[in-house]
């Protein structure tokens, strides 16, 4: 690694593809605060603007048209200051604001964002602060040094603390660039210069510092030597002190006037980075001052730099941005071989945590550890980086050293420096975590733990968990343990929190068992967890779990609550958990039933069993909501006593109509008096339902009076079946309840009234109130009064008159005067009633009988008691008229009479009367009939001038539906009117509406007759302007001829009114005589041309008159009648230009151009209007009158110039267009002027001085034209740099032939500054057609900057493969690259590149299809290209390819190197590769190493292989399948016995291995016994062995086995018999003088258990017994010791 470069290199942008020109590139225009933003002001002509880079996001980049002198961009967000002069201003980009602003007092050399709120400004004399929070100004910081003075200021950088500043410039004295530098301390005040080109404030930790070091480091190159320093500045008390560090720097030889132009520090490495002018990067270690690299990373000048994460980030003079920072994974290897610093890469490796040292520690720490520095060693651990030292082995070696007095131990020094400077790993925090809380010290765990120093784990937990299950529970948390987690959860009561933690985590611990956990500790939680689980979504437990989980501990309140919440759905699935739940508190708690069954919340529960429950435990209520059988409802529903009635009452709205008749019939016969009310009450209720027959006939089959009689009287008022109010009547009238008969007959509107009044007739009551109510209210009072007198009740009929309904008198004197009772008892009896009844009814009874005059002497003493009944004064109005008795003084002053009535009566009696009757009440409509039909028209005029009602004229002249119109009385009426009636009239109002009658009637000719009359003769109105104009208007439609009369006769009518209507109707010399007498002349001759048609007698009149407005009314006439010259003429003799509008368009349109010169010329002087002085500017063109035209341009004019040369170009008029143009300098219009005039080079001169592309267009297009191709070419560079401007133009070209003049054109376009995307493009599309063998070399130099897929077509077009592959490529089209390939390989198909682009490619088919295509063109590359693949590749797929075309050999390096993914059909085509080549090791390789392959089916194939080594590896085959006797017989039949032993041994069956004994005996191969003897010592029966050896004498053989079979029993006995001996001493050393004599209840003592013991040291030769004697000897004896 030591060719690799310490630092990352990247470029990550050119400026100038992001369309920014060099040019703007530099100190002064571009800045660069941060690695976010680079802010660059352009200046393109006299345009500006600021162009913003997002560095994150180059398709960001975003221009803003701002005008500055200096524009940095905010280090961290869209926040852009601007500098314009003295003037500062910040922006906020996304909001659109402004944050704040601000005018200095002195000019600002120098400023940048210190930080994201502050900006630094440096001026002439001093360095301010601005803060863009709040709204304070700038504040001085320091006063610059004098050794500033005269220097550009190139930088200005300042600590965190913002309490040391460096400012740093250059000058250029004697040539040679000097850096000055200012330091200055705010603390202190004071200011030190020093000679330095670039600074940078920094921090280092020192080892064993407990702050980090704060240090400046500058740079400086001067005449002496250049050096790099770093100082200590704010030292802090207890930390080393830091020596000064002063290192030469090295520039190169070709560097002689090289300097630092700025520094940047890497924090994270404590290193500091400088960049020189030329490009130079310098790496320095910021605590040694040790250079670490030194290289050149760019060859253009380097002006701008800022820290970039922790490296620097870069910009040069030709726009590249470039980036360094340290690469971890090389620096240290690179600093220990290039340097050979091993100290500075120890150190810098271990405070960045960097690779490369790891050899390094180790053998450090061993060192120290070797030399007994233990804590040295700890801490040495504790640093090393990335952890690699960190591990138990480290740990348990710290563990047991014992540490020097007053000092930590190891391992606790250890802890201590991880702690410090970060957090211990899993093994570290549980050794930790021990000793802690065995010295109970758990407040040091809780705080570690807040501070995230320890790794949670599982094995801390449990550590933790018996000293504080709180915390235990945090560091499962923190660990995920989920089953810890949820077990603490529980043990801490915290069940709600359980479910949502599982959820979070996705853990599914055992629900049940959990429940019933928590249901032990506490119900009521329990409770709340089990709904919490059944409520998830799909539910976590069933709640049928739940219920048996309840009902195993006995909790019915928490199963009753919990079966609530997770039954409310009432889902029908729930049927069972519902009778569960109903029956459990019918049984417990019946009171809750009571309550869940009243709230109806359940519906599929069994109904039937529950109400048997409800029944037994006394919930009748309940019971009956429940029942469904009728013999069940009537056994409950009896117990009215303990029922609430008015539910009961309710509940029968719920049973059929038989069912609720049979339950009530059954409480009647159960308890009549207890259910009576009840009864009743329901059957009120449900009257409609029942029928209230069906109810009828329960109460009379049960005799129940009483109560029929109560339900009748409480239905009564609501039924409407008369037979039942005809029952409640009888049942009244039967119990004596008069008052109640005469209530119901009174107020019920339902009964049948015959029926009632009959049966009340025939009942005789002693009381006929009832009878006479019931014959009141259905009108039988005739009936009435004869029953009533005919049986001698008269007080009766009193009674009814007088206190029951007064108003029924004259029905009630009727039927007396019917039964010609007495007149005196008749009038005593109407004298007696009181007024509440009608007298116009009364008159109406006796006058149909005609004895009217009974009441005359009543009726007059009504009237003069001041009655006001206007029947009563009919009446006498008719007894008057009857009887003569001056009817007209009683129609003339009474007005209380009806007139409609009286007038009725009169009208045959006397006309005059019932006129007189009709006139005093307006009776308009009987009026007019009467005196139509009597001849009193000159009554009916008379009235209808006096009424003045329009209405009631058209009903007389016009008629309508009453009043059919008749002729002869219509013109009755108006003779009546004329003659008689209107003359008498005095009133303007009854005259007026008189006309308007006679007008809204269509009477013209007698409206005619009559305004004659009025007016024409001596009257009042003689001289009234309204009927003046209405006779003459009446005239104008009626009679037309007398409208002259008229007008010469009448002088006070409207006369401009009168001739409108007179031009209306056609009079028009009536009108003109009338204008010509009130001498409205405009008006007058408006009628002779507008009317009668004239214009020679308009003239005429003109001439006569000789006004301006009768000139300009004839001047219109004549330009409408196209007369322009006369009209002209007329115009000037008005004197009027108003009117100009009209006859220019009329003029130009006739092409008058001369008359209308004189027209304009007057009009000039009128009025000054720029359309009247532009369009004599074309009337002098178009008359080529060209000197005017000029005349008038050098004078002062408003004409709108422009227009009017536009309009003469557009006329052809170039000539004069020319001369317009040049006075307004319209470059663009005269160029194309002077095209027009054949002037070319004038014409491109114009478009210079025009610069318009539309011009440029047209002046080019003629120059093409002409085939001036010098010219032409001026013109094209100026429009093709416009994208839109371009296809047009090659289209021209194209279209012409001019493919060479084209091509030139656009390759000296392509130097423009301006050049754009399309040029490149189009250039190339060009080469494409015409010149192809360009086209490679424009891509390669111009790829970037062309549209790749418009070339690509153009590609296509013209078969350009390896043109094509390339822009593929770089449009990362890879599919499609590769497809042209394989497509064209021909011209296109190159190995190198194709391996490049086939990787790349996303289609997936893409690749079968390259194999497929190298199988048939390049098989010999196969291999490569299918090791640049293979992490892309389905291998099963690729194998199945060149199987099935029988080229595996081809892909053998494949095959090998795909086996490490272990794939069977690579495996598998590898195997058979190797079998066919008879390669038996590689074969052997490929089993053992990859086993995803047909074992059992490669070993069928491999046990008849001819060579015998294939064979093998069929048995070892089977014997990783575990087929051991295949493998054997394998082995076996090859002879390979050693195989044979290996396969039996590796089985572990005892059978195998002696079945391969028994083989070997038979086979009487003995040494082959003997072996697998050995072989298989482990699984071969001894007693099989010595069988087989006996039986066929193979002693020998079998004695080596024996000899070892002995010598391990015998060594098992020693251990035995050492064992049992260790136990006797035991028992006897704890066995003591009391115990002696064991007890009864001993087991074991000294001599074992029950006193035997079972295995001892041996016995001497006469104490022996055989081992059999032992095992059948008496329980209870003592047998000797004995032995094997």
């Amino acid at each position: 690694m030591g060719d690799q470069l310490p630092i990352t290199f990247q470029e990550y942008i050119k400026l100038p593809e992001l369309g920014i020109d060099v040019s703007n590139i530099s100190f002064n225009t571009l800045t660069l605060q941060s690695d976010k933003f680079i802010c660059i002001r352009e200046k393109t002509g006299a345009k500006e603007q600021v162009c913003i880079v997002d560095l994150e996001d180059t398709s960001k980049t975003f221009r803003r048209p701002i005008t500055a002198d200096s524009a940095i961009m905010n280090p961290e967000n869209k926040i852009i200051a601007l500098k314009a002069g003295r003037n500062l201003q910040v922006f906020n980009l996304e909001m659109k604001a402004k944050v704040k602003s601000c005018t200095m007092t002195d000019d600002v050399q120098f400023w940048r964002w210190i930080t994201p709120f502050d900006i630094a400004l440096v001026t002439e004399t001093s360095v301010l602060h601005w803060s863009i929070e709040g709204t304070s100004s700038p504040v001085k910081q320091f006063d610059r040094h004098a050794n500033l003075n005269g220097t550009q200021i190139i930088g200005y950088t300042t600590n965190a603390k913002m309490n040391w500043m460096a400012l740093i410039g250059i000058s250029a004295p004697q040539g040679r660039i000097v850096g000055s530098m200012q330091l200055y301390n705010k603390d202190r005040g004071a200011s030190q210069p020093i000679e330095a080109h670039a600074a940078e404030f920094s921090e280092i930790r020192l080892e064993g510092a407990a702050q980090p070091t704060q240090v400046f480091a500058f740079a400086s190159r001067g005449a002496n030597g250049s050096k790099m320093h770093v100082v200590e500045i704010d030292h802090v008390e207890g930390n080393p002190v830091f020596q000064k560090r002063s290192v030469e720097m090295m520039f190169p030889a070709e560097a002689v006037n090289d300097f630092p132009v700025s520094m940047q520090a890497g924090p994270k490495y404590e290193v500091v980075y400088m960049v020189t002018k030329f490009g130079f990067i310098h790496v320095y270690d910021l605590e040694t001052g040790a250079c670490i690299f030194t290289n050149r990373i760019s060859g253009d000048t380097v002006f701008v730099t800022a820290r970039h994460e922790n490296g620097i980030i870069a910009v040069n003079r030709k726009g590249q941005v470039l980036s360094v920072c340290v690469n971890e994974d090389t620096v240290i290897p690179y600093i220990l071989q290039n340097t050979g610093n091993v100290e500075l890469a120890f150190r810098m490796a271990s405070r960045a945590n960097l690779p490369g040292a790891d050899q390094l520690y180790v053998q450090r720490f061993q060192q120290l550890m070797g030399q007994n520095q233990f804590n040295e060693a700890a801490k040495m651990a504790a640093n090393s980086p990335r952890g690699m030292l960190r591990t138990e082995n480290t740990i348990n070696q710290l563990k047991h050293l014992q540490s020097a007095p007053g000092q930590l131990s190891p391992i606790l020094q250890y802890f201590a420096t991880i702690l410090e400077k970060g957090e211990l790993n899993r093994h570290e925090s549980i050794e930790l975590a021990r000793p802690v809380l065995a010295s109970n010290r758990k407040a040091l765990l809780e705080k570690w733990l807040k501070e995230d120093k320890l790794e949670c784990s599982e094995e801390l937990g449990d550590i933790v968990h018996p000293h504080d299950a709180t915390l235990a529970l945090s560091v499962y948390l923190r660990a995920n343990v989920p089953a810890k987690v949820v077990l603490c959860f529980a043990q801490s009561g915290q069940f709600d929190k359980i479910v949502l933690y599982c959820k979070k985590v996705g853990f599914t611990p055992e629900w049940v068992q959990l429940l019933m956990q928590i249901a032990r500790v506490d119900g009521d939680k329990a409770c709340d967890f089990a709904l919490s689980l059944v409520k998830e979504d799909p539910p976590l437990i069933t709640a049928d779990q739940v219920v048996g989980v309840f009902s195993s501990q006995n909790l019915v309140q928490q199963t009753t609550r919990f079966l609530l919440d997770a039954l409310k759905d009432n889902r029908e699935s729930d049927a069972q958990l519902q009778t569960k739940l109903l029956e459990l508190n019918l049984l417990n708690a019946p009171q809750v039933a009571d309550a869940i069954l009243g709230n109806g919340m359940f519906s599929h529960f069994d109904r039937a069993y529950i109400a048997q429950l409800a029944e037994k435990a006394g919930l009748y209520q309940r019971a009956l909501e429940l029942y469904d059988n009728l013999d069940d409802i009537k056994r409950v529903a009896v117990h009215t006593e303990v029922l609430d009635g008015e539910w009961l009452i309710g509940y029968f709205g719920n049973l059929s109509v038989g069912d609720s008749l049979a339950v009530l019939r059954q409480m009647l016969e159960h308890n009549r008096a207890q259910n009576m009310q009840v009864v009743v009450q329901a059957a009120t209720k449900y009257s409609d339902l029942l029928g209230a027959q069906n109810i009828i006939e329960i109460f009379e089959d049960l005799q129940c009076n009483e109560g029929l009689y109560y339900y009748l009287g409480a239905v009564v008022n609501v039924t409407e079946d008369p037979a039942v109010v005809f029952k409640y009547i009888q049942a009244a009238v039967a119990t004596g309840q008069i008052k109640e008969v005469e209530r119901v007959v009174r107020d019920n509107n339902h009964y049948d009234a015959e029926k009632v009044k009959n049966y009340l007739k025939e009942a005789a009551l002693p009381d006929q109130l009832p009878l006479i109510i019931v014959c009141d209210r259905y009108d039988y009072v005739h009936d009435l009064v004869l029953y009533l007198y005919s049986n001698g009740m008269a007080k009766y009929i009193e009674v009814y008159v007088q206190q029951v309904n007064p108003g029924r008198l004259p029905q009630v004197v009727g039927a007396l005067l019917d039964v010609d009772c007495d007149e005196s008892i008749v009038k005593s009896l109407i004298s007696a009633t009181p007024a509440q009844f009608s007298i116009a009814d009364l008159v109406s009874e006796v006058e149909k009988r005609n004895r009217l005059k009974t009441l005359h002497r009543w009726l007059e003493a009504k009237a003069s008691e001041g009655a006001q009944d206007t029947g009563l004064y009919n009446a006498l109005a008719k007894i008057y008229i009857d009887s003569n008795y001056d009817p007209e003084k009683f129609l003339s002053s009474n007005k209380l009479y009806d007139p409609r009535v009286v007038g009725a009566y009169s009208e045959k009696r006397d006309p005059n009367l019932a006129f007189l009757a009709y006139s005093q009440g307006e009776c308009d409509d009987e009026l007019l009939r009467l005196t139509s039909e009597n001849g009193m028209f000159k009554q009916q005029a008379r009235y209808l001038i006096k009424r003045r009602d329009l209405s009631l004229w058209s009903k007389a002249l016009s008629g309508d539906d009453q009043h059919a119109l008749n002729p002869s009385h219509r013109r009755q009426l108006v003779d009546q009117v004329v003659s008689y009636a209107l003359p008498e009239a005095e009133d303007p109002e009854e005259v007026s509406v008189c006309v308007k009658a006679f007008m809204a009637a269509n009477l013209p000719q007698e409206l005619i007759e009559l305004l004659e009359r009025i007016i024409l003769e001596p009257t009042p109105f003689s001289n009234n302007n309204n009927l003046q104009n209405l006779l003459i208007l009446t005239a104008v439609k009626v009679e037309p001829t007398r409208v002259a009369d008229y007008i010469g006769r009448l002088n006070n009518f409207d006369a401009p009114d009168v001739a409108e209507i007179c031009i209306n109707n056609g009079l028009h010399e009536e009108a003109f005589n009338i204008y010509k007498r009130f001498e409205v002349n405009a008006d007058a001759i408006g009628v002779l041309i507008d009317h009668v048609g004239s214009l020679d007698r308009a003239y005429e009149y003109a001439e006569r008159c000789d006004q301006p407005d009768v000139w300009s009314r004839l001047g219109r006439a004549q330009l409408d009648g196209l007369r322009i010259k006369d009209a002209i003429d007329s115009y000037v003799r008005a004197d009027d230009a108003s009117n100009f509008g009209d006859v220019i368009a009329v003029a130009t349109r006739a092409g008058k151009f001369d008359d209308l010169v004189r027209f304009l010329l007057m009009a000039r002087k009128k009025v000054r209007e720029p359309v009247i002085e532009s369009e004599l500017l074309f009337a002098y063109a178009k008359t080529e009158r060209l000197t005017d035209l000029e005349d008038m341009l050098h004078g002062p004019n408003i004409a709108q110039v422009q227009k009017v040369g536009d309009r003469c170009y557009d006329e052809g008029l170039f000539e004069a267009a020319r001369l317009l143009f040049q006075s307004v300098s319209n470059w663009a219009r005269l160029a194309s002027t002077l095209v027009r005039l054949g002037d070319y080079q004038a014409a491109v001169d114009c478009g210079r001085k025009a610069n318009s592309t539309a011009v440029w267009r047209d002046v080019h297009g003629a120059c093409i034209a002409e085939r001036e191709f010098r010219l032409a070419q001026i013109c094209a560079l100026h429009l093709i740099v416009h994208a839109e401007e371009l296809e047009p133009m090659i289209r021209l070209y194209e279209a012409g032939g001019h493919v060479d003049e084209l091509c030139t054109l656009l390759e000296n376009g392509l130097g423009l500054e301006r050049a754009h995307m399309g040029m490149f493009t189009e250039l190339a599309v060009l080469y494409c057609k015409y010149r192809p063998t360009q086209i490679m070399d424009h891509l390669k130099l111009y790829w970037s900057r062309v549209n790749i897929p418009k070339v690509i077509r153009a590609c296509e077009a013209a078969h350009l493969w390896p043109e094509l592959v390339f822009l593929y490529v770089h449009y990362d089209e890879f599919d499609n690259a590769a497809q042209t390939i394989i497509a064209h390989s021909a011209d296109a198909w190159e190995h190198a590149s194709f391996k490049d682009i086939i990787v790349k490619a996303s289609n997936v088919e893409l690749y079968y299809k390259a194999l497929r295509f190298y199988l048939n063109e390049q098989p010999l590359l196969l291999s490569d290209l299918l090791a640049v693949m293979m992490p892309r590749i389905d291998h099963t797929r690729v194998v199945s390819m060149f199987v099935k075309s029988d080229n595996i050999p081809l892909i053998k390096p494949y095959l090998v190197s795909a086996q490490a993914t272990n794939n069977k059909a690579v495996n598998e085509a590898f195997n058979d590769l190797l079998i066919e080549e008879e390669d038996f090791v590689g074969l052997r390789n490929s089993i053992d190493n990859h086993d995803n392959f047909d074992a059992i089916g490669l070993a069928q194939r491999l046990e008849k292989h001819e060579l015998l080594e294939f064979r093998r590896i069929a048995a070892h085959l089977y014997n990783q399948a575990k087929r051991w006797r295949q493998s054997l017989t394998l082995s076996k039949k090859d002879k390979l016995y050693k195989d044979a032993m290996t396969t039996a041994r590796v089985s572990g069956s005892v059978e195998i291995a002696e079945d391969l004994l028994r083989y070997f005996v038979e086979s009487g191969n003995a040494a082959c016994f003997s072996a697998c003897l050995f072989t298989c010592y482990d699984i071969v029966r001894s007693d099989v062995v010595m069988e087989l050896a006996w039986r066929h004498g193979l002693a020998n053989e079998a004695m080596p086995y024996f000899i070892n079979l002995v010598r391990e029993y015998q060594v098992k006995v020693d251990h035995l018999v050492e064992e049992v001996g260790e136990l006797k001493v035991k028992v006897e050393k704890n066995a003591g003088p009391a115990n002696a004599v064991a007890g009864p209840n001993q087991l074991m003592g000294p001599a074992g258990i029950n006193g035997r013991l079972l295995l001892g040291h041996a016995g001497s030769a006469n104490n022996a017994q055989p081992f059999a004697s032992n095992l059948g000897s008496a329980h209870g004896s003592t047998p000797s010791m004995g032995g094997l």
